[in-house]
């Protein structure tokens, strides 16, 4: 049963992720972020993007750590799920990271 959650981790993390970067697009408008700069560029797609790197690296890690052993069928499930969970978080994510406003 431990390749089932293996299998999920990948859209569990999309949800996390996609959780964590509308959370801070949100509290990025709250806080008036888009008018503070930093030495790296603006904060708040900057936080944003950064978060969605990171997840994305995780992403990444998940899909390199699949060593699954059992049968064939389950190690296909695993990497399907954990692929899933890596184009969901690229692709959904995109958006508000690319055409972020606070109106």
């Amino acid at each position: 049963m431990l390749w089932v959650a293996r299998m999920l981790a990948g859209p569990m993390l999309w949800g996390a992720l996609f959780s964590a970067v509308y959370g801070l697009h949100g509290l990025g408008c709250a806080l008036d972020w888009p008018d503070r700069a930093t030495p790296f560029g603006p904060l708040h797609p900057g936080g944003m993007i950064l978060l969605w790197l990171v997840g994305l690296g995780l992403h990444g890690l998940l899909i390199a750590l699949n060593r699954a052993g059992g049968s064939d069928r389950q190690n296909l499930l695993v990497r399907s799920g954990n692929w899933i969970g890596a184009v969901a978080s690229a692709v959904t994510l995109l958006p508000v990271i690319v055409t972020s406003s606070c109106g």
